[in-house]
Order: structure tokens, then sequence, then C-alpha cells
């Protein structure tokens, strides 16, 4: 554990590290722009429906657990690349894993939004 003092200017500019990495994920992965785009299709389906707050938790549980997920696999990439450039068969195990998390927190987002709207859909 850290001496250094508790300073709100510190907790502050952490925050702006958030946001900054928030900037860089945004500008630099694909990916992140089609996630966004099913988030909120799928949150102006969650008011088109009207539905419930029970859904709604689960709604924002599977986009932030997608978010979550490429974020790390985002940060993982990064830490390969620069601790190994070229190419290296115990990065890409690396990275194929941090890909296969995205992968099936994208798999489970879907499998909630069929569970919330396809009865909705089928009325």
């Amino acid at each position: 554990m850290s001496d250094k003092k508790f300073s709100i200017t510190d907790r502050i500019k952490s925050f702006g590290f958030a946001f900054e990495g928030i900037a860089v994920f945004f500008k630099t992965q694909h990916n992140a722009w089609i996630h966004l785009l099913a988030a909120i299709m799928a949150v102006a389906a969650g008011f088109y429906f009207r539905i419930a707050s029970e859904e709604w938790c689960w709604i924002v549980t599977a986009i932030a657990l997608v978010f979550i997920t490429e974020m790390f696999n985002t940060a993982i990439e990064f830490l390969c690349d620069a601790v190994s450039p070229e190419i290296h068969p115990q990065i890409k195990k690396v990275k194929d894993v941090s890909a296969a998390a995205v992968l099936l927190s994208s798999i489970a987002a879907v499998v909630i939004a069929l569970v919330i709207f396809s009865p909705k859909i089928m009325l």
C-alpha cells in the first residue's frame, strides 16, 4: 500500500486518464463502433418495447460486459504488441484467448437480447 495521501486532484486526474482510455478505445478499435451500434439498437428496442426494470438490468449488464471484455482485449493486445512486436506463439495464444472472451460475452449479450426481445417481437 502506498504512503501517498488522498488527493481530490489525483482522483480527478484518474478520471481524466479513464476518459483518455475510452477515447483511445474508440479511436483505434473498429469493433468498438460495432458494439456501440448494437448497444444503441438494444437501448432503442428497450424503449420501444417498454421493457421492465429487471430486463433493463440484463440489457445494461450485457452491454457493459461486452464493452469491458473488448476493452480488456484491447489493453492486452496493446501490451502484447509492446512486449513482443514480432509474431510469437505464446503471444498469439494470449491474444486468441482474450479475443475469445469478447466472443463469449458477445454471444451472451445476443442470447440475453433474444430472451428479452423475441417474445415482444412475436406478439
